[in-house]
Order: structure tokens, then C-alpha cells, then sequence
């Protein structure tokens, strides 16, 4: 049976390039928003969010030079929402540690 980080591997490794990685840490968020606002029956405003997060997937595969990866399974259907939140958090942890050194440098000079 086939694990999460392995699925997460997969979908990482097929997702390298700068700008289709932005692009689908933008379509995905707005996927999900527009299903949930079609859920709500705000349905216009839903059906042009899923129409337009797709648009952005496609097009960030269309520069990356491959196929989305749902046509390998319908699990990453799921895979990607969970690629694209760990990307967030990476890049977050990312920006906060130099914030994180100078804050441990300062508080070790003090006891010094």
C-alpha cells in the first residue's frame, strides 16, 4: 500500500517549477472556495472560481511541461491540497528563521 509521503513525493516531484508551483498554490486555494460557494448556492461566483483555480492548474502544467497528476489517480485529487498547505507552512517556517536566529543570537550575547 502506497503511503501519503509517498503519494506527497510523487506529486513534489512532478511540481518543480516556480511559477506552476505558485500557480497551484493559487488555483487549489480557489478550487476549494468555489466548491464550497457552490455548496452555499452562490453558485455564479462558486462555478467562476472552480473554472478559474482550473484554469491556473492547467496553466501551470502547460509551463512545466507535463500532465496533472490526478490522471495518474484520483487520490491526488486530495494529494494536492495537502502539497499545496505543507508548501505554505515550509515557506513560512522558511521566512521565520532567520527571525528565529537573531532573536537566539541576541539572548545568548545577553547571558554572556
Amino acid at each position: 500500500m502506497v503511503s501519503l509521503s509517498q503519494y506527497m513525493s510523487q506529486y513534489d516531484h512532478e511540481h518543480t517549477n516556480p511559477w506552476n508551483k505558485r500557480l497551484h498554490g493559487i488555483g487549489i486555494p480557489v478550487i476549494l472556495a468555489g466548491i464550497v460557494l457552490l455548496a452555499l448556492l452562490h453558485w455564479r461566483v462558486g462555478l467562476s472560481l472552480f473554472i478559474g483555480g482550473w484554469i491556473l492548474l492547467f496553466l501551470g502544467h502547460r509551463i512545466e511541461g507535463n500532465k496533472p497528476a490526478f490522471f495518474q489517480g484520483v487520490i491526488y485529487f486530495l494529494v494536492g491540497p495537502i502539497w499545496v498547505a505543507k508548501e505554505i507552512v515550509d515557506s513560512c517556517a522558511a521566512t521565520l528563521r532567520p527571525h528565529v536566529r537573531r532573536t537566539r543570537a541576541r539572548s545568548d550575547s545577553r547571558t554572556d
